[in-house]
């Protein structure tokens, strides 16, 4: 069974960064795709960021504009969010998501597993 577990939210001042760590359990991880996607109060879920399997490829939404890294430690089945310059606008409920499927998969439906969340806020 699939497992995945974010760390790494919490308060952070606007200009701040901070780094979302995501724990994978219970399938190769170097197969998976990983992605990042983020949920503000009354918004939709949204792609943030993604990575094929041995982290070659990486695609990032258009908001992102330099300030997200995504990057992955497959010995430590772990991908990770670097997120700086963070803005108000960037505080959300942030969600790794896998799927052995495809290779860089960036839309909701294309992935099959996902984690609980984790909450950044940004104050301004």
């Amino acid at each position: 069974q699939v497992q995945l577990v974010e760390s790494g939210g919490g308060l952070v001042q606007a200009g701040g960064s901070l780094r979302l760590s995501c724990a994978a359990s219970g399938r190769t991880f170097s197969g998976a795709a990983m992605g990042w996607f983020r949920q503000a109060p009354g918004k939709e879920r949204e792609f943030v960021a993604a990575s094929s399997g041995r982290g070659a490829i990486t695609y990032y939404a258009d908001f992102v504009k330099g300030r997200l890294t995504i990057s992955r430690d497959n010995a430590k089945n772990t991908v990770y969010l670097q997120m700086n310059s963070l803005k108000p606008e960037d505080t959300a409920v942030y969600y790794c998501a896998a799927d052995w499927s495809r290779v860089i998969p960036t839309t909701r439906d294309e992935y099959e597993h996902w984690g609980q969340g984790t909450q950044v806020t940004v104050s301004s």
